[in-house]
């Protein structure tokens, strides 16, 4: 019987690089990060791809999978890959900015970072404000309310979870949110001129990791706004769960 041939991985690495230097005094992982590392910036894994599997890369360059490991954490602690659940170790793309001195929508960050933005609808209801609503709207308890619920999404990949809740004076229907909440709150006159908003870091839970693609207990950024019109009175109450793994928060400020 003739013995089988062993294909190389499609994306070998060592037939770029060669073996690791077993004795140079450098770590093998910070060795095999660089590698790693090279084969990303210089394209040869894009964003979205996943790198070899650890059992590979121990094979391919002759080191413990906890050498691989050692190597592979200190790229997802810099936000250069990604661990997702049962798929594998991805490359990221590039962390977006959110800007906390301008009052833009998710949309607007997208486009202006070239990536191609969309949202998946989980819900649009409308009912009676509840009490965290009405102190946050500034509501008479009973009053009516639109809710949306929704993923967002730049390209392929899932972003955030976004819970917003509009005040009934601010839309004709719940219906006439199309793709975009803040196109239809600008047809019907009522976009917001300025906003509050307040950030802390959060854990996702198992539910909230499983839809954005991410481990259990990744870290994330809870974002919380209220949008307020030209007349004072409050436009919307959202609530936003961003990937911690895919944004910067920035502000300008002023002395």
């Amino acid at each position: 019987m003739q013995p089988q041939k062993v294909e190389p991985h499609p994306l070998s690495l060592i037939e770029r690089t060669g073996p690791l230097q077993k004795e140079d005094p450098t770590p093998l992982y910070l060795q095999l990060q660089k590698i790693l590392r090279d084969a990303i910036e210089g394209q040869v894994v894009k964003a979205e791809e996943a790198i070899p599997t650890e059992r590979d890369l121990a094979e391919e360059f002759d080191v413990s999978r906890i050498t691989v490991r050692k190597a592979i954490d200190g790229l997802v602690s810099d936000g250069i890959v990604a661990r997702r659940r049962g798929a594998g170790t991805f490359v990221t793309r590039p962390r977006v900015e959110k800007s906390f001195s301008k009052l833009t929508s998710f949309s607007q960050d997208m486009i202006s970072r070239g990536r191609r933005p969309h949202s998946r609808w989980v819900s649009k209801t409308a009912g009676a404000v509840t009490p965290e609503e009405a102190l946050s709207l500034g509501l008479s308890p009973g009053s009516l309310v639109y809710r949306f619920h929704r993923i967002r999404y730049a390209d392929d990949t899932s972003m955030a979870l976004e819970y917003a809740t509009i005040p009934a004076y601010c839309l004709p229907s719940v219906e006439n949110v199309g793709a975009s909440l803040y196109e239809a709150l600008e047809a019907a006159g009522h976009l917001p001129v300025r906003a509050l908003q307040r950030l802390r870091a959060v854990a996702f839970t198992e539910e909230q990791a499983e839809v954005l693609g991410v481990e259990p207990g990744a870290p994330g950024l809870f974002i919380e706004r209220r949008g307020f019109l030209s007349d004072g009175r409050t436009a919307e109450f959202t609530q936003s769960y961003y990937r911690g793994d895919a944004y910067d928060v920035v502000a300008e400020l002023n002395g």
